[in-house]
């Protein structure tokens, strides 16, 4: 299988600090040369003769490291199921993936002791917005202590967000999953909407950032849907024979992300 290297001209420019590279070049340069040695030794050489000054920068940093390091005692290699976790989930993760699945088996509970409407299920009314709150968790500024230099990798476009929320769906799906199969709610009641409300959230994230998009949708959502449900004792027009509407805001969020893909690569959209 052939592999596409990076073109002389973008090298040549990214070894001379040329300002003129447009952003997804560089973005994309730098992505690149994390998996390929042969365009690392290419950027070196270029280095050197594009930025001899900065050539010799490097060396004299080197050398004044270079003893320091061979002195200093190496960290035991991490093992290979923490490498897999960091590259899927940041630690914050955890305890509001623990708190969403909690908050999924206390309405189960609620459902199966039948407090409330015989309408209302509970599960079926929290389901859409679940996930979206572990999407928020996983890009909020002020939950991930490594949130700028996540943010700021070559990697935290959508290509990090799609890992972040599939981990996300991974904890809550199963969840959901159970709960519904103990309730009777098939599938499609509950895994549309689940599907398409997250949808929704990263196709708002590229325009105002994924964590004030699932605020703002949790907060419409409760506003619209859960208090008049609750209030009302049955369910609301939401949630009735719904299936296409959701079917299709889950196409059209699918769309904008994949048309906006380039914004995930934007500091702002991980806000």
């Amino acid at each position: 299988m052939s592999v596409e290297h990076a073109s002389v001209r973008i090298i040549d420019g990214y070894a001379r600090g040329d300002t003129d590279i447009a952003a997804d070049e560089v973005w994309a340069l730098e992505a690149h040369l994390e998996a390929c040695r042969v365009c690392r030794d290419r950027l070196s050489a270029a280095v050197t003769t594009q930025a001899p000054a900065v050539a010799a920068l490097v060396d004299t940093v080197w050398s004044g490291l270079g003893p320091q390091l061979a002195a200093t005692a190496t960290m035991p290699r991490r093992r290979r199921w923490s490498a897999w976790m960091s590259a899927w989930m940041t630690p914050v993760m955890a305890p509001w993936l623990a708190m969403v699945v909690s908050v999924t088996l206390l309405a189960l509970l609620l459902d199966l002791v039948g407090t409330g409407s015989s309408e209302v299920s509970l599960v079926r009314l929290l389901a859409p917005v679940l996930p979206v709150l572990g999407v928020a968790a996983s890009w909020s500024r002020g939950l991930d202590p490594a949130y700028e230099l996540t943010a700021s990798a070559p990697r935290a476009g959508l290509y990090l967000v799609l890992r972040r929320t599939a981990s996300v769906l991974a904890v809550v799906v199963p969840a959901l999953l159970v709960a519904g199969w103990v309730t009777g709610m098939t599938a499609a009641q509950w895994l549309l909407p689940c599907l398409a409300f997250t949808s929704a959230t990263l196709a708002l994230g590229g325009v105002v950032g994924v964590t004030r998009a699932a605020v703002a949708l949790v907060a419409v959502w409760a506003a619209v849907v859960v208090a008049p449900t609750l209030v009302a004792g049955r369910t609301t027009f939401a949630l009735q024979d719904g299936l296409p509407v959701w079917g299709l805001v889950l196409a059209l969020g699918i769309a904008v992300v994949i048309a906006r893909r380039g914004a995930y690569s934007v500091l702002g959209a991980h806000r």
